[in-house]
């Protein structure tokens, strides 16, 4: 596909990201413009990974450290803004409150909450990221 109908699938494609809520268009925009969307995706998609399994672990001990999970959370919450995904930041917000008053029950349910809204970011990003790569393949000159 030529450059130019990729870019304008790529800009598509980050318009509906944004009329979805699935990332801040200021703050995505901002990225953009900096040319590190796909660098900050990448880490984005990697740590918010690694920290939701992180708090699958501590919420599968039969006593929940609950003051582990909340800095975790919190950590979740730091990465999400680097991105804007702001369903993310809700769902954790909404998980905050199950385990500010240490329902496990709760906790797990709203859990799957965030993984599911940083599964659609995830997928939305990666398209993103895929698409880039094509335009780059394509050459400086096209």
């Amino acid at each position: 596909m030529a450059a130019a109908a990729l870019r304008a699938q790529l800009n598509a494609h980050i318009a509906g990201m944004y009329t979805e809520g699935v990332v801040d268009e200021d703050t995505f925009e901002e990225l953009r413009d900096e040319g590190t969307a796909v660098e900050v995706s990448r880490l984005f998609i990697y740590d918010a990974s690694e920290i939701i399994d992180d708090i699958d672990i501590l919420m599968e001990e039969p006593e929940v450290d609950f003051d582990e999970v909340e800095a975790l959370t919190q950590q979740l919450m730091r990465c999400t803004s680097s991105v804007g995904a702001q369903q993310v930041n809700l769902a954790c917000m909404h998980f905050g409150n199950f385990y500010a008053i240490q329902y496990k029950q709760g906790c797990l349910v709203s859990l799957a909450l965030v993984r599911n809204e940083f599964y659609i970011v995830r997928h939305e990003l990666e398209i993103m990221m895929q698409l880039e790569e094509q335009i780059a393949a394509c050459g400086p000159n096209s």
